[in-house]
């Protein structure tokens, strides 16, 4: 069933993405999800294939795509069953670098991360005690001479243990001296391999879909002041530069898991025969696929929208947020709609449904929560008070 539009202007790109996640069938995925395993094998294969290069300018070493490159990258990895969720961060977090870092840390960075020679795929910025009131966060950066000394925590930072870069937020001046609690944040690129064991300590977190978070202690960390990107204290602007690009690239996937769910429900439903005929052709079982369609649809519109607005250099962030909620909505209708199509055979490891519906679920909390969103809307959609 295709669900691609005819004026699609990555078309090619889709085609090349499909190719390459063929050579990673079900089987990969279970075998990884059956003992917490990175899929290795897939990131370097998107690596080599420049996928995850593609936001980084050409004379960066990337390929400088636009966004709704990126995007319809990622929607085909989670509409050919695949997870991007292993790497995407590759893709946006070098953003930090690329629009505020010095001259001098793009050229050292960015080439070898669009080669994949060194892996940006950690972003700490969430505590246990803060969670998404980014402006709390404890973890405290004191400047000594020419480095930084770092204590804190981090949690829910995926993919810290497959990384050599974390783009790090930290408190450089006490919330209590500054005017705005949104002052006195800032942003390092931390070499976590140097790091690890001298005051930088991983532990993984298992969870019910295999996303390789962990949480992240910091004892005493050594970090050159040279590693700082921007200025100080500005952090927390440059982060939240980043975060329409970012809620709009997941938003890609979750239009990916949402087509993925519904083909597989649409030729299950033909397949299936029940009492002399295909399920398909009951309304109990066709309407709710037809619905998760067309929710769907009305989500990809949306998001449509915010890439040209993004990629225009127009406020986009109604449409990223919004976009973000829709879209994750409608992968979870789709996901539910695939598990009741499919009965008792939709738990079976087998038919890798079970272990879809588990990955797509996340997406209703991170990278922002629903209610968060909301409240978004709210105040600066809507021009309601602000609600927290």
């Amino acid at each position: 069933m295709d669900m691609q539009t005819p004026t699609d202007s990555h078309a090619e790109i889709r085609e090349e993405v499909r190719k390459l996640c063929a050579r990673f069938p079900g089987e990969y995925w279970r075998e990884l999800d059956q003992r917490r395993g990175y899929p290795t094998e897939f990131v370097t294969a998107l690596t080599e294939a420049g996928w995850l290069a593609a936001l980084i300018p050409e004379e960066y070493g990337g390929s400088g795509l636009p966004l709704s490159a990126a995007a319809a990258i990622l929607e085909e990895i989670h509409a050919s069953g695949c997870n991007a969720a292993a790497c995407h961060a590759q893709m946006y977090t070098m953003g930090t670098v690329l629009k505020h870092g010095s001259e001098e840390q793009k050229r050292k960075y960015l080439p070898k991360i669009a080669t994949g020679e060194l892996r940006l795929q950690a972003f700490g910025v969430t505590e246990p005690t803060s969670g998404t009131d980014t402006t709390a966060l404890r973890t405290f950066a004191k400047r000594e001479g020419d480095r930084f000394i770092v204590n804190g925590q981090k949690i829910w930072t995926s993919r810290a243990e497959h990384s050599d870069l974390m783009l790090l937020l930290a408190r450089t001046t006490p919330r209590d001296q500054v005017k705005k609690k949104t002052e006195g944040l800032s942003t390092f690129l931390v070499d976590m391999k140097a790091a690890l064991g001298k005051g930088l300590t991983i532990r993984p977190i298992r969870t019910m879909m295999n996303h390789n978070s962990c949480e992240v202690f910091f004892d005493n960390m050594e970090v050159p002041a040279e590693n700082m990107v921007g200025q100080e204290g500005r952090g927390f602007r440059y982060i939240l530069d980043g975060m329409n690009a970012e809620r709009m690239l997941i938003s890609a996937e979750c239009i990916g898991d949402a087509k993925w769910f519904i083909n597989k429900a649409v030729e299950y439903s033909k397949q299936r025969v029940l009492f002399g005929h295909p399920i398909g052709k009951n309304q109990g079982v066709q309407f709710p696929i037809a619905k998760a369609y067309a929710a769907m649809r009305a989500a990809e519109a949306l998001l449509q929208q915010g890439l040209k607005k993004f990629e225009a250099g127009l406020p986009c962030g109604e449409e990223a947020n919004m976009g973000k909620m829709l879209c994750a909505d409608a992968a979870w209708m789709a996901a539910e709609a695939c598990i009741q199509t499919h009965g008792g055979f939709g738990f079976a490891e087998e038919y890798d449904v079970e272990r879809k519906y588990r990955e797509c679920r996340l997406y209703q909390v991170a990278p922002i929560s629903t209610n968060l969103v909301l409240s978004y809307i709210g105040e600066h959609v809507l021009g309601m008070p602000r609600s927290y």
